[in-house]
């Protein structure tokens, strides 16, 4: 199996240093505008990435573990939607990531290379991760790790594109 980054715990603090200071310069009066009916305005995408980062930190400490890779999902709807991140102060959201991820961050670190290299067959990143790898598919938890911060990548370009004229 091939490893696309350097090291997630590395790749994961490299993005949110430069993530970190463009979301706190974000008007926060425009993080609440929704870009279509039915997407996620600024602040609820940054809620769905706490919520990413609090699925993936029960999943990444449980790996140790595990003979396999199945985790429990999760509605990503509605757990935004119930946790009120579109009303919630963009300050703390930002901080609450942040911070999250920092911890994240170190958690990855504390993962045996035994365990994270493994090779597992059974799994069902099918259905959970960002790339999804097929059903059966040796996969790994490096693998899993990368993926999650790619997962993060995507969503913060999604925060961060230009919105246009005010």
């Amino acid at each position: 199996m091939l490893i696309h980054m350097a090291e997630p715990p590395a790749e994961l603090l490299r993005a949110l240093e430069a993530a970190e200071p463009a979301l706190r310069a974000l008007p926060p009066e425009r993080t609440r505008e929704r870009p279509a009916p039915g997407r996620w305005s600024q602040r609820e995408l940054l809620g769905h990435l706490i919520d990413s980062a609090s699925n993936n930190h029960q999943r990444f400490v449980r790996a140790a573990d595990q003979d396999d890779l199945v985790f429990v999902g999760y509605a990503q709807d509605p757990w935004v939607e119930r946790q009120g991140y579109q009303d919630a102060p963009w300050p703390e959201l930002v901080s609450l990531w942040s911070s999250f991820n920092r911890h994240l961050a170190r958690v990855m670190t504390r993962i045996p290379a035994a365990v994270r290299m493994r090779e597992h067959t059974r799994h069902n990143l099918d259905q959970l991760a960002y790339r999804p790898v097929r059903a059966g598919a040796p996969v790994t938890l490096q693998w899993f790790l990368e993926d999650y911060v790619l997962h993060l990548r995507h969503h913060l370009e999604q925060i961060l594109e230009p919105t246009g004229p005010t």
